[in-house]
């Protein structure tokens, strides 16, 4: 009995030895491998195809961590301030400011580089309702693709507008019942429209068959205009003689007006004038124009008359269009988006309002010059 149970602790103890030398002997083997081999693709190791998926996954799924360069160091930012910084941004480094925008579409894939695959070098927008829609689209086809298109609707109806094609191309803003002043004012500020060179501000009723943007941009330059418009069919919609256009020349600069209008024949309205029904602002003119509209004063009357202010000389930086002209369709479609009040129609009240806009921002130019010419002691 006693040689039995020797026998067999023997052999236990054998079998746990050898055990223990096999664990090192493939511990030491492992170590030599991984040492030899130090990347090893499992595409290349003959592994079932639903494995391999597997720990793709599982190696590459980085879509909860940060990348290593987003992680925040211990290292404090520099103090900085830049007084030459915008207003608020003083604290930044100035390679990281970007104070300019623009309205170019942009994916939301791949690299943002190659997102455009064309810059469109000016701005055209249109103040509509759905009503007029064919009209626009008239319009914006009379545009080439250097155009960019943005509509601002004042009766909130936008998706309607997907049967044009280029609609899908196209900026649509919404708010109802404002006036393009009123969305020239909030949206096309000057930093926001830096990348345009010529931003037009039209109204919707206008009739474009004569009318060609490119050529329409060529004569501008050609002649030095920092604000323009169009010359206007004489046969309809006609205020100012200034904006008639006139059929022996390509743009005009001055003009003759009822006896007593103009007190300096390079004052408006006989010269450095053009309506706001549609008018073209250089980005360098806009940049001062859009200072001088008022948050309150929607319909823009009066504006036209100050727009001089804003290039120098004006009777020859303002001008008109001859050989590029529109026909003024006089349709009252936004005044009609008034509201009726003592028996008047909605229209009625719009024409009011109009009028005394006019009478508050000539009020509010003058106050303005006398308090500024009080400042520096004239």
């Amino acid at each position: 009995m006693g040689t039995i149970y020797r026998s067999g602790a023997s052999k236990k103890s054998n079998d746990g030895a050898r055990l223990v030398l096999t664990t090192i002997m493939g511990m030491v083997f492992g170590y030599f491998i991984g040492v030899s081999f130090p990347s090893v693709s499992l595409t290349k190791i003959n592994l079932p195809s639903s494995l391999i998926s597997s720990l793709d996954v599982a190696l590459n799924d980085n879509s909860d961590r940060i990348p290593e360069k987003r992680v925040a160091t211990d290292t404090a930012p520099p103090k900085i301030y830049v007084p030459t910084n915008p207003r608020g941004a003083e604290t930044l480094p100035p390679g990281i400011i970007v104070s300019e925008t623009d309205f170019y579409l942009r994916r939301l894939w791949g690299e943002p580089s190659e997102d455009l695959k064309k810059k469109p070098k000016y701005l055209v927008t249109f103040t509509v309702g759905l009503d007029q829609r064919k009209n626009i689209d008239a319009a914006v086809k009379r545009f080439s693709e250097d155009f960019q298109i943005l509509l601002f609707h004042y009766d909130g109806r936008t998706t309607e507008w997907d049967e044009f094609e280029w609609s899908q191309r196209a900026i649509h803003v919404s708010a109802r019942k404002q006036t393009k002043w009123w969305y020239a004012k909030r949206f096309l500020h000057p930093d926001v429209v830096a990348a345009y060179e010529y931003i037009f501000i039209w109204d919707e009723d206008l009739g474009v068959q004569h009318f060609d943007s490119e050529k329409y941009i060529q004569l501008v330059k050609k002649h030095g205009l920092e604000i323009s418009q169009p010359g206007l069919e004489p046969n309809n919609g006609l205020t100012w003689q200034m904006t008639k256009r006139r059929g022996d020349r390509e743009v005009h600069k001055v003009t003759e007006e009822k006896p007593g209008w103009c007190s300096n024949p390079h004052l408006p309205p006989c010269a450095a004038f053009v309506e706001i029904m549609a008018p073209v602002f250089s980005r360098e003119a806009w940049r001062c124009v859009w200072h001088m509209i008022q948050n309150d004063l929607v319909h823009g009357w009066g504006l036209d008359f100050a727009l001089r202010r804003c290039v120098e000389p004006a009777h020859e930086k303002i001008g008109v269009v001859d050989s590029q002209w529109i026909i003024h369709q006089v349709i009252p479609s936004l005044g009609n988006q008034g509201k009726s009040e003592n028996g008047k129609a909605p229209w009625e009240g719009v024409r009011e309002r109009c009028r005394s806009e006019w009478a508050q921002f000539q009020d509010r130019l003058a106050a303005a010059d006398k308090a500024y010419l009080a400042q520096v002691g004239k």
